[in-house]
This record gives C-alpha cells, structure tokens and sequence, in this order.
C-alpha cells in the first residue's frame, strides 16, 4: 500500500488548524493550551536527581511539555509553525507506512513527560490517534504528584508543596502522609505552624528542639488529630472542592478564634463541628428538614 505525501501534508494543514480551535476553546475556557516548559517546571519543582529508565512504551496523553520547543507545539501537539510542514508531514508518512523510527527521549517528571527529542514524531503520533509510543526515559524523582493537565496555578501550588517538603522532609519522616492544597501561600502556613509548635515544645521541655524532631511531633500531635475529626465528622461532604490540609488551616484558626470567644481551650472535635455548621454547605438531607419544617 502507497503512502502519500501530499495526503500526509494536507494533514498537517488540517492539524494547524486544529490548534487554533483549540487555542480559542483554551483561552475562552481558561485552560492552558501551550506545553509546559521543562526548565521551568524542574526550577519550580526543584529537580536535582535524574534516573535512566530505559526504553519502554509511553502513553502519547501523558506527554504535555517540552525543553527548549514549547512554541513549536501546543498542549495537544498541534503543529504551530509552517516551516515544520515537510519534516512534519515525512515522519506522518513513515508512521502510516510502519517504517522504522528510533525512541523518542523523554524526560519523567511525576505521571508526566516533557520531550527532549521527537517532538514531530509525538504530534503525528497524535494525529493518527497513537496510544503509545516507544521513549528512552530519564526519569528526574520528585516527593509531588504532577498529572497531565496540570495548570499553571496549579504549577505554582506543586512549586509550593515541594519547597515545604524539602524544608520540612516529612515525605521521608512519615511517608504514609499525603498533605495537598490547592491554592498558594497554604505551604508557608504550615511551616510557620510547625515553627511556632518548635518554639513551644522548647519552653515546655526547656532545651533546643531540632527541627525535624518538630515537624514529627507537630504531624502527629497537631495535624493528624485535626484530620481525624475532619474524617469522622466527614467534614469534607460539607466542603466538597477543598482538602483535608486546607481544611486543617481553617479548622485550627476557628479553634483559636472559638477559645479566644470562651476564654478557655475549645476542643477540636467542637471547633471541627461549629466551623462546619456555621461556613459548610448544607447536606441534602438538611435541605429536606428545613424545607419540611417552613411549610
């Protein structure tokens, strides 16, 4: 079967034009549409190690950046310059005609991949509805989970969790926790709840407190009996779109602010209870009461 270049070369037309459809759909939409740039993402997230994988298949989807061409392509790897058109269109063809092509290189950052060389055989893969493709994988570890469709607030919060989990280690102190925001300045937060636990730790038991020691005692002494309550009362089901972390942040501010109103210590279970009925929605059932009750 022939394989023609021209056809291969009116499906790259057909692929530009795509990309500006979706570059309308993004903006209106306020999604991102263009790559994630490598560099900025391995400075934010603080990548130092790397770790050759080998060759192994790659799910095309999860492939959503590059380093060093993140104008060439947009998110989806619509081609974006017509002086690729030939080159594009040569590889296009060689896929359909199941010629020989060697890995692509990727670099792993979390569940997602930024391409380091073959970028035109990623987007013709695309094109052609590819599932997977063949890559020599660099892996570069990080203690963040980064998905494919990740934004760039998102980036930022990621940047922000990854700083508190290297100056605190609690990924490598308590692996089992999982501590997730979804908006910035909640990191900065914490650590400053963990410094002012330190600095009382210290005056109760009358020496220097290492900081480590501190960030262990404040996770299982502070935080861990806040997100039990928040899990048995089931808070969350009042505040569907927050975490339990950012639920922690405000749950322990209403505690301070409830004990300063009583003059005396209130106790968690109470606050996580009160901050509930007083800020969270009301469930189903409590619609049907009031309701039943006004009429």
């Amino acid at each position: 079967m022939a394989f023609d270049l021209q056809a291969s070369l009116a499906e790259f037309d057909r692929a530009r034009f795509r990309a500006l459809l979706t570059s309308l759909a993004a903006i209106f939409a306020g999604r991102p549409h263009l790559l994630l740039p490598f560099d900025e993402v391995a400075d934010k997230l603080r990548l130092r190690r790397s770790l050759y994988r080998g060759v192994r298949p790659v799910e095309v989807g999860q492939i959503v950046g590059s380093v060093g061409k993140v104008g060439d392509f947009d998110r989806d790897f619509h081609p974006l310059r017509p002086e690729s058109r030939l080159r594009w269109a040569r590889i296009h063809r060689a896929m359909q005609a199941a010629e020989f092509l060697p890995p692509i290189q990727l670099y792993q950052v979390g569940e997602v991949y930024f391409v380091l060389d073959g970028h035109h055989r990623v987007s013709a893969a695309r094109e052609q509805g590819q599932e997977y493709i063949d890559a020599e994988v660099i892996e570069l570890p990080t203690p963040v989970s980064l998905a494919p469709g990740v934004s760039p607030l998102e980036l930022i919060v990621k940047a922000e969790q990854a700083g508190f989990l290297e100056q605190t280690g609690l990924d490598r102190l308590r692996p089992e926790a999982r501590m997730e925001a979804a908006q910035p300045g909640l990191y900065d937060i914490l650590l400053d709840h963990i410094a002012v636990h330190r600095y009382y730790m210290g005056v109760e038991q009358q020496r220097e407190v290492a900081w480590e020691e501190a960030v262990a005692h404040w996770y299982d002494q502070v935080y861990l009996p806040i997100v039990r309550v928040i899990r048995e009362q089931d808070i969350p089901a009042r505040f569907p779109q927050r975490t339990e972390t950012e639920l922690y942040v405000w749950i322990i501010d209403h505690r301070h602010f409830l004990s300063a109103e009583a003059g005396q210590d209130v106790p968690a279970e109470e606050a996580g209870s009160d901050f509930a009925e007083r800020f969270g929605e009301q469930t189903l059932w409590e619609r049907w009461k009031r309701l039943l009750g006004s009429g």
